[in-house]
């Protein structure tokens, strides 16, 4: 096999072996670090001494047999002729020189019939005895043929018996240093055994392995065993070849790679050397036992050095996790935790940061220490802050097995449930269980009943907060305590500033807010009043909220405000927000925050008629946690989901996601609410009128009692007034309706299309069509697709009954075409069978965009189009733009020629979406 780089010392092996043949004896020492080829090139020199006729004799020294007299000399007797070496020692000084001199005498009569290589692996753990024989047999030969090719590692042991000056005045010796492959050699020796792979892998490869022949051949192997793509793993070929080269190394190596692997990213020599050393005033036994291997730091910063030249360090740490957590793992359970608790010590004692001592602590799982349980949540909240809620809700876990006071251990459960909310919201959830009941029965003080009070409200369960809230006098004082006690994420939920900043104006550095809220939990959910004022603060607040910041609550306020006050197309405002919440929570780690700010996405989708993006955005927030019957947060994606489910005719889907567990107060949180209006529509779809009648009215209660009723968020009585009107109470029915237009809500264009729509089932044919119409209008403005489509339905049906086919062929082609584009299926077979026979007119081939046909258009022109193609008449559109009916012709005409057709039927659908 082609040695690669190692032309130059092939070259001198093979000159030496020339020079023995020709009678000059000489001494080879192969050098070089774990791994590096010392035993492949002294495989070469026995294969070109064999293939010259020389005997070779060949011994390795081992550590385990350092002690064992004349051992390694033993193993070269065993590979002579029979009986032509026979070691002895006579133990005295004299006996030893003659032993020496029998061994030269012996040497030298087998090489009278071919040269002699003496070959020794691994020299620097050969037995003393051994050493002295060979060491006379390199000066006794010089003129022999004998040839002594020796193989010694540097890994930095500080070895006071080897004899290096001795070698070194050795007439003839030859040192050969090796080293590990550079990037070139990597590649010619990934190209011979393994061609075809990349240049990039072949990179990576090298940086893995820094060299080292025996670890590149390792990677190759798991590379071809478990794919190319896959990492190295702590029990496959690479992380196992990293520990044989520690073997190799000497307990002084495997030491302190047992230190490094449990220091990990904050690793040096010098704290791995003062990790390894035992405390003051233990007995030697104890100190090895404690520490086998340790070394002192000019010793420790030696063999450091030595492995980085192995490549199996880098700026002293492992070149890869999985070498670090084979070293872990190949430690006795015992001695791991030793270590990391001596790492915790040490790493407070030199004041590291708090989560620095705490992951050590967790290794170890020591939170005995009076100082353990601080750090533990001091760490907790930086790391919540930086986006590793997992971690943080690790320690939090830690710290409560060190808690025995009844308030301190409520305290850390509810800090555990505010980390476990922004991954699992069904757990944070069921963390509240235990201190809701300690609350109830009296074993809560003013500071945990303040911190459980938010957090009950934060996951909107308003009826429990209030509870909690109403068993102390003094909110303010508790407020103020519990805030130190809690660091909960929905902290101050309706709280974000006016003017952009990078700390929201008005709260403190921690997140919570500055001034004390009012005694109701509600008002942590309350929007403010429909305002342009209202929404440029919500947009102000999500320009610069800091990541930094737990921030979860004020930003779901600010898009629920974005969403359900924003005015006419206030969805497509809200929607690009939602996205940068969602990914601003996914990069924080924050899955539950993130799955909470999806539901809000697949709200404001459906609330733009986009019923299957609404539909996939809900599912995937309902995946993306887990499901527990425990959790409310999560009802407002599942009601969304069964609503657009429903629109889309998908009665299977909706039905399957509303036989879930739910939780058993679903009613008391803020999120059930979209649950029950959902479960509501499932009963009117299913007929049962009564059941729906129940829902819708729940929601009324709920929102009346917590002061939350606002038809912008569940407009619960035209909901209420549907199914009235199904069980025959159309004068009931209408009562509400007219309730909800009273309003200041009613003002917003959404509330008002869907309420008129109500009203106009109770009106004669004309006024229907009139309030019909006026819903349209209003729906246009507020962008719901869907919902436009149901009212032109219900417009289309209603111009047919006197007879104005026309009309109602118009505005059946519109709602027909906006149900098809929003997936609503069931919808679309109901206009298409309530109005013509015939099909919808196509219209004509398509344009490149629907910006080139408004762009076609003056802007009169557009105007008329408008108005004509979602069904008015000539007359009309005059009477509403206040120009003549030859005007509205004119400009007719002159739109058909534009845009390619001949008749309002072939008008293309989207015009009936521009406002007039």
């Amino acid at each position: 096999m082609r040695l690669m780089e190692r032309a130059a010392e092939s070259h001198w092996l093979k000159t030496a072996l020339a020079s023995c043949g020709e009678g000059r004896g000489s001494t080879v020492l192969i050098e070089g670090p774990v791994g590096c080829g010392r035993t492949e090139l002294l495989a070469f020199a026995m294969r070109e001494a064999w293939a010259d006729g020389a005997l070779v004799l060949r011994a390795t020294g081992s550590a385990a047999e350092r002690t064992l007299p004349l051992g390694v000399l033993g193993q070269l007797a065993a590979g002579a002729p029979a009986g032509a070496l026979t070691p002895r020692d006579g133990g005295t000084r004299g006996s030893r020189s003659a032993s020496m001199e029998l061994l030269t005498v012996a040497v030298r009569r087998m090489s009278e019939d071919a040269p002699v290589v003496i070959c020794v692996d691994d020299w620097q753990h050969t037995d003393e005895l051994s050493l002295a024989h060979l060491m006379h047999l390199a000066h006794a030969t010089r003129t022999d043929r004998v040839l002594l090719v020796l193989t010694r590692g540097i890994d930095g042991a500080d070895r006071g018996h080897m004899p290096d000056t001795e070698l070194i005045r050795l007439d003839g010796l030859v040192r050969l240093t090796l080293a590990p492959l550079s990037s070139q050699g990597t590649r010619d020796l990934v190209r011979r055994d393994a061609p075809g792979t990349p240049a990039a892998e072949t990179d990576r490869l090298y940086d893995l392995s820094g060299g080292n022949p025996l670890l590149l051949r390792a990677l190759l192997e798991e590379r071809r065993t478990a794919g190319a793509d896959a990492e190295p793993e702590p029990h496959g070929p690479f992380a196992q070849a990293v520990l044989a080269c520690l073997e190799r190394s000497g307990p002084g190596a495997l030491g302190l790679a047992r230190a490094l692997s449990v220091l990990d990213a904050h690793a040096t020599p010098e704290r791995a050397a003062a990790l390894l050393e035992p405390p003051a005033g233990t007995t030697p036994a104890e100190r090895s036992a404690a520490a086998p291997g340790a070394r002192p730091a000019a010793g420790a910063v030696r063999v450091a050095a030595a492995l980085e030249r192995a490549g199996l360090l880098r700026d002293g740490r492992f070149r890869h996790e999985a070498a670090r957590l084979a070293v872990l793992g190949r430690m006795a359970p015992h001695e791991r935790t030793a270590l990391h608790a001596r790492a915790a010590e040490a790493a407070r004692e030199a004041g590291a940061d708090a989560p620095d001592i705490a992951a050590q602590l967790l290794a170890a799982r020591l939170v005995d220490r009076s100082w353990a349980v601080p750090v533990l949540h001091s760490a907790a909240a930086q790391l919540l802050s930086s986006g590793r809620p997992e971690r943080a809700l690790a320690y939090l876990e830690l710290a409560g097995e060190g808690i025995g006071d009844d308030q301190a251990r409520t305290d850390n459960t509810l800090r555990m449930a505010a980390a476990d909310g922004r991954i699992d919201p069904g757990g944070a959830e069921r963390r509240l269980l235990q201190p809701l009941e300690d609350a109830r029965a009296g074993r809560l003080g003013p500071a945990n009943l303040g911190a459980l009070a938010r957090q009950l409200a934060g996951h909107g369960r308003l009826d429990e907060a209030e509870e909690v809230l109403g068993l102390f006098p003094s909110f303010a004082g508790a407020e103020s305590a519990g805030r130190a006690a809690g660091a909960d994420p929905f902290d101050g939920l309706a709280a974000f500033p006016r003017t952009p900043s990078r700390r929201p104006a008005g709260r403190r550095e921690d997140g919570g807010p500055a001034d004390t809220p009012s005694r109701s939990s509600a008002t942590l959910w309350q929007l403010p009043e429909i305002s342009p004022r209202a929404v440029e603060a919500a947009e102000s607040f999500l320009r610069g909220v800091s990541p930094a910041c737990a921030t979860a609550g004020p930003t779901l306020q600010a898009l629920r405000t974005l969403l359900h006050l924003g005015g006419a197309h206030r969805a497509e405002r809200a929607l690009p927000w939602c996205r940068e919440a969602v990914a601003e929570a996914e990069r924080r780690g924050a899955t539950g925050w993130a799955a909470l700010f999806r539901a809000v996405h697949a709200q404001a989708l459906l609330r733009q008629g986009r019923l299957a993006d609404a539909e996939s955005e809900a599912r995937a927030a309902l995946e993306s946690v887990p499901r527990s019957c425990a959790g409310s947060l999560l009802s407002l994606a599942s009601g969304v989901l069964v609503q657009a489910a429903l629109a889309m005719g998908r009665t299977d889907e909706a039905a399957a996601e509303l036989a879930r567990p739910v939780p058993a107060a679903l009613t008391a949180s803020v999120h059930g609410l979209e649950y029950l209006r959902a479960r509501g529509q499932f009963h009117l779809a299913a007929s049962r009128y009564h059941a729906a009648l129940g829902d819708f009215l729940e929601i009324g209660r709920c929102m009346k009692r917590w002061g939350l009723d606002r038809p912008v968020v569940i407009p619960w009585r035209t909901d209420a007034a549907e199914a009235l009107h199904r069980l025959g109470e159309t004068r009931q029915a209408d009562r509400f309706v007219i309730d909800q237009l009273a309003t200041a809500d009613a003002a917003d264009p959404w509330v008002q299309g869907i309420s008129l729509r109500a009203r106009a089932v109770c009106q004669e044919p004309r006024k229907r069509q009139i309030c019909l119409a006026r819903a349209g209008e209003a729906l246009r403005r507020a962008g719901d697709r869907y919902e436009l489509a149901r009212t032109l339905a219900e417009l289309g049906r209603a111009l047919q009954e006197p007879g104005e086919t026309g009309r109602a062929a118009m505005v059946n082609r519109t709602a027909w075409h906006l149900a098809d584009e929003c997936g609503a299926h069931p919808l679309r077979n109901t206009i298409a069978h309530n109005g013509p026979r015939e099909a919808p007119a196509p219209t004509r081939a398509p344009m490149t965009s629907f910006a080139e046909v408004v762009g076609r258009l003056s802007e009169s022109e557009r105007r008329v189009a408008t108005l004509a193609v979602r069904g008015d008449t000539n007359r009309e559109i005059a009477q509403k733009l206040s120009i003549t009916v030859s005007t509205v012709e004119q400009h007719l005409t002159r739109a058909y020629r534009k845009l390619g057709v001949t008749r309002r039927m072939e008008l293309p659908v989207q015009l009936q979406l521009l406002s007039t």
